[in-house]
């Protein structure tokens, strides 16, 4: 039996406990929580500490102290986006512009990229460090380094492989970088080099992603260990029923690159097609349909980018390296304008069947040096409209930035969702972006691990970010 004095000294106990609260370095009240794993919006409360998510709870059920709190009432919180196609690259004289486009990705809620190779590695391991460690403002960075390519690659500071043991050293070398994945290029690689290059790469554990020689097939990039196709043109030709045929051609030089184009669009089979889509299912293979930037370029000879607003935070240098592509456009006939404009209409097409079809896919703008009008930062907003244009749910967008992008590197026990324990990297909407893709540029607030962005900071780090 409980004696009446003891009884009431539980009860004190139990009303102590009560009224106990834990501190938070930060605390989100109130907040629409959208869950992109399920699309649910659950209205609940954020509880973070040293950087991670430490709680997620109904809204107004916890008794908390915090050194900042947030009250995200009417507003919606997802996880942080991902640009999981960029290029920090350029050469020595333009690694100011590439450190300056570390604050637009922060500005336009991308806090994390995947760098698909460059020639900017010193640096970006730097900054990458810096950013880690809280000194740097900019974005979690995932990089693969220098790209592999054959001798004479077309891109500065490549890994150029010729024989079995330059594929050996040109991976010794990255290993030795502890770059976070593997990137190949199909500019000057053979056939044999670069299906040994992925299979070498995934002997040592590494995710690899990259390009693909028209002179192999894209199951033969699968069955070698390929983990992410970058860009449509590899997907259309496994799509196509004449592959081997134009293979065959562009093995014996009859036919280029470009040139093969019109033939596999016009070889498109549905059943093949089908096939493809079920085998890189099968295989886990990623795809990352850079939309934005293929209809940008598709159309270099039509829209005048002048005025572009992003263009004052790029820098005369690099605005310098978009001439190529421009005067490439500029210069090329009637024909291959056309061939173009039907190219970047039969992509969309695809993109759309890739995604009926269930298979992975992974938003990137692309964005840096050389790539023309494709801005580092507004680029991934473009990029997640484009996917939305051609049929693509709003949710489903929104997937193959953030989840996607973490489950690709196998990162999600720390990103890619707003869950207990999670890297605490997330951006607050004024408005749902589940109901218009187009409000994930209406930002109030970007959460970087400990660090914090108002609106009004946001809008500063544009304003810092402008280059004479």
């Amino acid at each position: 039996m409980i004696r009446p004095f003891m009884f009431s000294l539980l009860l004190v106990i139990v009303s102590c406990k009560k009224e106990t609260s834990k501190n938070y370095d930060l605390v989100i009240s109130n907040a629409q929580v959208i869950h992109l794993e399920t699309g649910n919006i659950e209205n609940q409360d954020i509880f973070i500490n040293n950087g991670r998510i430490e709680m997620v709870e109904p809204a107004g059920s916890g008794n908390f102290k915090a050194n900042t709190t947030i009250d995200a009432s009417g507003k919606y919180v997802m996880p942080g986006l991902w640009d999981n196609h960029i290029h920090l690259r350029g050469g020595d004289t333009l690694i100011k512009n590439n450190k300056n486009f570390l604050k637009l990705f922060i500005a336009n809620g991308i806090t994390t990229v995947r760098d698909a190779g460059g020639d900017l590695t010193q640096s970006v391991m730097d900054w990458k460090s810096q950013i880690a460690s809280g000194k740097l403002v900019g974005p979690t960075i995932f990089t693969a380094g220098p790209k592999i390519d054959g001798p004479k690659g077309s891109w500065a500071g490549s890994l150029e492989v010729e024989t079995e043991e330059d594929v050996v050293r040109a991976l010794d070398s990255l290993e030795s970088l502890n770059v976070d994945f593997v990137k190949i290029y199909d500019s000057r690689i053979s056939p044999d080099n670069y299906l040994k290059s992925i299979e070498e790469a995934k002997k040592r554990g590494f995710t690899v992603s990259g390009h693909m020689p028209f002179t192999v097939t894209l199951d033969e990039t699968i069955d070698a260990g390929m983990d992410g196709i970058e860009h449509l043109y590899y997907i259309m030709k496994g799509c196509a029923g004449n592959e081997i045929e134009v293979t065959e051609k562009l093995n014996s030089g009859d036919i280029g690159f470009w040139g093969a184009m019109p033939a596999l669009m016009e070889g498109y089979s549905d059943s093949t097609a089908q096939a493809t889509f079920n085998k890189l299912k099968d295989n886990d293979v990623f795809v990352v349909p850079t939309l934005h930037i293929g209809n940008t370029l598709s159309y270099l000879d039509e829209v005048d980018h002048s005025s572009d607003e992003y263009l004052q935070y790029m820098g005369g240098g690099i605005i310098q390296t978009y001439q190529g592509r421009i005067q490439s456009s500029l210069n090329s006939s009637e024909e291959a304008r056309k061939n173009r404009k039907q190219l970047d209409a039969f992509f969309g097409e695809l993109v759309k069947a890739l995604d009926v079809a269930g298979v992975q896919l992974l938003a990137g703008s692309d964005s840096g040096a050389f790539n023309s009008y494709s801005y580092p930062g507004i680029s991934l907003h473009k990029e997640l409209q484009s996917m939305v244009d051609k049929g693509i749910s709003p949710l489903g967008a929104l997937r193959t930035s953030t989840i996607n992008g973490a489950k690709f590197l196998d990162q999600t026990e720390d990103y890619g969702s707003i869950s207990n324990g999670n890297v605490s990297d997330l951006i607050i909407l004024e408005a749902n972006p589940l109901e218009n893709i187009a409000n994930t540029q209406k930002i109030y607030s970007v959460i970087k691990g400990n660090q914090v962005f108002s609106k009004n900071e946001l809008q500063e780090l544009l304003k810092n970010s402008i280059i004479d």
